[in-house]
C-alpha cells in the first residue's frame, strides 16, 4: 500500500479517525509521518491531513478566528479536534452543542454509569429498603402508632436477619 501524500513510498503507518460518525482513513510513509508530527498529538489533525495534507487555506482561517473559545483555557474547537482532549472543566459548556452527539456516538449514553459488582445492586436495594422501613417506624413512635411500630421493628429484624444469612453464604 502506497503513501497517501506521496504516492511512493511503502504506507507503514496506518491512522483511522471518527468525526461524527463518518470513519476517515489515511496510510502514511514513515518519513511523511515524520513530516506531518504524526508523533506529536498535539501538532497532529487526521482532518488536516485528509483535507489538504496538513495546509491551511486563507478561508479556514478566517473561519478559526470567528470560531468560539472557551473562556477557561482559550481552546477552540479545532484545538479540541486535533487533541481529542478538552483544556478544562469549563470546555464542557462551551461545547456541549458538540459534546453531546459525540459522546453519544462513543458510549451507551451521555452520562457514565459504571457497572456495579454483582449482587452489589442487591445490598443497595435492602439498604434503602431498611432506610425506609426505620424512617416509618420513627413516625409511626412519634405518633405513637405503637401496632404499626412493632410490626415495622419485626420487618426491620427479619430484613436483618436475612443480609446477615446472605453475608454468611
Amino acid at each position: 500500500m502506497k503513501c497517501d501524500v506521496c504516492k511512493e513510498a511503502e504506507a507503514t503507518v496506518h491512522l483511522t479517525q471518527i468525526v461524527s460518525g463518518a470513519m476517515q482513513k489515511i496510510d502514511l510513509c514513515e518519513a511523511c509521518a515524520k513530516a506531518k508530527g504524526v508523533s506529536d498529538p498535539a501538532g497532529f489533525s487526521l482532518a488536516d491531513l485528509l483535507l489538504g495534507l496538513g495546509q491551511e487555506t486563507t478561508a479556514s482561517t478566517t473561519a478559526l478566528a470567528a470560531e468560539p473559545r472557551c473562556p477557561g483555557c482559550g481552546m477552540t474547537q479545532t484545538d479540541f479536534k486535533k487533541s481529542g482532549r478538552l483544556g478544562c472543566s469549563q470546555c464542557y459548556e462551551t461545547f456541549s452543542d458538540g459534546l453531546a452527539p459525540l459522546l453519544k456516538s462513543m458510549h451507551k449514553g451521555e452520562q457514565h454509569i459504571g457497572k456495579t459488582p454483582p449482587g452489589h445492586s442487591e445490598n443497595m436495594a435492602t439498604a434503602e429498603r431498611m432506610k425506609v422501613l426505620r424512617r416509618d417506624l420513627d413516625h409511626a413512635i412519634k405518633s405513637e402508632n405503637f401496632e404499626a411500630a412493632a410490626e415495622l421493628r419485626d420487618r426491620i429484624k427479619k430484613l436483618e436477619q436475612e443480609s446477615r444469612a446472605k453475608i454468611k453464604t
